[in-house]
């Protein structure tokens, strides 16, 4: 079997998905027909060239531009669900997505349609596609963190179908400790905490993602390769890291695949998994960063399949659901 045939049928789960970041170009012209919204886009391909970036504010651009389109409970659930059928294709078992609810608040659209909208297609998801998921309130860390209070005390009353928070948008220039407050407002709640750090910030922003945040898994993560204490810490304390390979390429947080440190994190011991990130802009579901990873550094059956168990060891499951989804694994790997 080759290594891309290996990677088609392995049972993963993916931990770091922004679900507006999978509105493809030709949702979005459907959703702009539906609800009669003007978008500066005349064809797909127009709306593909402009996917051209090289770096965080460039794309973070377009993506607030195309979530315009997004305005009704079935807009955000069909949304959910045409992510939900191409991670089932490529054998995610287990989902945990991350939605921005400031970026339709902020524009009118109240959080009960964004809310009921994407838990409507995770649980169809779950029953059409046999696909777990939870879903993960980001907060946008270019808003300030009273804006951030306010986010969290409108989801109050959909806190039972909420999993944890976290942090995501323009890294530079704010950092983690901006929102120290909001999460631990959130840890009061029983949220669980995971926050973007160390992508286009500098080892700093994970040591106080860790230290103040409190968080209970690192979204990015790459630059903590830059500290000897902070890598030991990490491997020491087995948090996990959910790393973009294809992501890193297009937003030059790498300039070539072949550099990534992803074999360098497995061999220091760090609890790394791949994901796919905004896979409609960054060209590529989870399996194709898995493959393109793979070709690029050589990346070993072993490894592969390591990586995979950690999306299942590093998921918000219980301990019963981690065992069944392990054993799917091993199950693979043996045959």
């Amino acid at each position: 079997m080759t290594m891309d045939a290996y990677i088609a049928d392995l049972p993963k789960a993916e931990l770091h998905l922004h679900i507006e970041g999978s509105l493809e170009p030709e949702l979005m012209f459907e959703l702009a027909r539906r609800n009669r919204v003007a978008i500066p886009f005349d064809t797909v391909e127009a709306v593909r060239a402009a996917y051209d970036f090289s770096n965080l504010q460039d794309f973070l651009d377009i993506y607030y531009a195309g979530a315009e389109v997004l305005r009704t409970e079935q807009d955000f659930q069909d949304l959910a669900l045409a992510y939900f059928r191409r991670a089932a294709a490529d054998r995610v078992r287990h989902a945990e997505i991350f939605f921005d609810p400031q970026t339709h608040t902020d524009r009118g659209i109240p959080f009960q349609v964004v809310i009921e909208g994407l838990t409507s297609g995770m649980a169809a998801a779950r029953t059409e596609l046999d696909v777990s998921s939870q879903l993960i309130l980001c907060f946008l860390r270019h808003l300030d963190e009273d804006a951030a209070q306010a986010t969290l005390s409108a989801a109050e009353p959909w806190l039972d179908r909420i999993a944890g928070v976290g942090l995501d948008s323009s890294e530079v220039g704010h950092p983690p400790s901006k929102f120290q407050r909001v999460f631990d407002r959130a840890g009061a709640m029983g949220l669980k905490r995971v926050a973007h750090a160390g992508e286009e910030g500098p080892p700093a922003y994970v040591w106080e993602a860790l230290d103040l945040l409190k968080i209970d898994r690192m979204d990015h993560g790459n630059r903590s390769m830059e500290d000897e204490a902070l890598i030991q810490r990490l491997a020491a304390s087995g948090m996990t890291l959910t790393v973009c390979p294809l992501s890193n390429l297009k937003l030059c947080v790498v300039d070539d695949l072949a550099k990534h440190p992803v074999p360098e994190m497995l061999r220091r011991g760090l609890h790394v998994t791949l994901n796919s990130d905004d896979p409609a802009y960054f060209g590529g579901y989870v399996n194709d960063n898995y493959r393109a990873l793979a070709a690029a550094v050589g990346l070993t059956r072993e490894q592969v399949t390591q990586l995979a168990r950690n999306s299942f060891e590093g998921a918000f499951l219980s301990p019963g659901e981690k065992i069944a989804r392990l054993a799917e694994i091993d199950a693979y790997a043996a045959r």
